[in-house]
């Protein structure tokens, strides 16, 4: 597993992956009340500074399979993703669906990012 470094408010987070860290899929959902979404800053140069470290996204949809998306990111990059949920059109309207996201292993080299959670943490 990765090494964080949090805020005292848990609202940023810095993450720190050496080889064969990961972050396993979860949702960030911490306190009473949460915000939707999430940012997540990539610091490091992917192919230069590390291998391997792809930001996962699995969406759990229902009486369906599961599905995985792999977001490549650069350095500098960002991506905003759900916390939690993310409303998807169906034949019959709307519905939720479940979201989870992590970090496959690191291959090598170093990789760090900066998480921005937007939470009100007790």
């Amino acid at each position: 597993m990765a090494g964080w470094d949090k805020d005292e408010g848990q609202r940023r987070v810095v993450a720190n992956y050496v080889p064969g860290d990961f972050n396993c899929l979860h949702q960030d959902l911490y306190g009473d009340l949460a915000f939707p979404l999430q940012v997540a800053i990539l610091l490091s140069q992917p192919g230069e500074d590390f291998s391997g470290g792809e930001f996962v996204l699995v969406e759990q949809r229902p009486r369906m399979q599961s599905r995985a998306e792999v977001v490549a990111l650069g350095q500098g990059d960002a991506v905003a993703f759900a916390v939690h949920n993310r409303p998807v059109k169906g034949s019959k309207g709307y519905y939720r669906v479940n979201l989870r996201h992590g970090v496959s292993r690191l291959r090598s080299g170093r990789r760090h990012t900066l998480g921005i959670i937007f939470h009100d943490a007790k």
